[in-house]
């Protein structure tokens, strides 16, 4: 299948491999808010984790994506590798720098692999240790929010 824009400019191509289908998709609810320094954080460490540099994570303005394994075809292509499913936020909300994250999604290649929508958040999150939430929530929220504290903790 080929894309084209209209009055497409030379320098952009788009890749057809990009695109996925969803086999499983979760809206989550309430929102993950990530503040500017969780969201940085997360950003660098998928960074870290990149396909290109042999991990299985891809970031971009519009989520983190998870692959099998890294992209090992031509020309830095994903040749071998699978997408398993992605994390999808809103950059830049609701504050700059801070992301919310409203959905997880798994891809068919992802089913296959047992993958579902809350181990492909757990994966994303881990990179930083906010998976951690389901053991004690409120105090891995204070340990990665900086001066997070309950509403019955706040004095007027």
């Amino acid at each position: 299948m080929a894309l084209t824009l209209l009055a497409q400019p030379a320098h952009l191509r788009l890749n057809t491999d990009a695109i996925a289908v969803p086999a499983l998709t979760s809206q989550v609810r309430p929102a993950l808010v990530l503040p500017e320094r969780q969201a940085r954080a997360l950003l660098d460490a998928a960074a870290r984790e990149d396909v290109g540099r042999g991990g299985c994570f891809a970031a971009g303005p519009a989520g983190i994506q998870v692959w099998s394994g890294p992209f090992d075809g031509e020309g830095g292509s994903k040749g071998t590798a699978m997408h398993l499913g992605s994390i999808d936020w809103t950059y830049d909300t609701p504050a700059k720098h801070w992301a919310m994250i409203y959905r997880a999604m798994v891809t068919h290649d992802g089913v296959e692999r047992g993958e579902t929508t809350t181990t492909i958040l757990a994966r994303v999150l881990e990179l930083t240790g906010l998976s951690r939430i389901g053991i004690n929530p409120l105090e891995t929220i204070r340990q990665n929010i900086a001066g997070y504290r309950r509403t019955d903790e706040i004095t007027p």
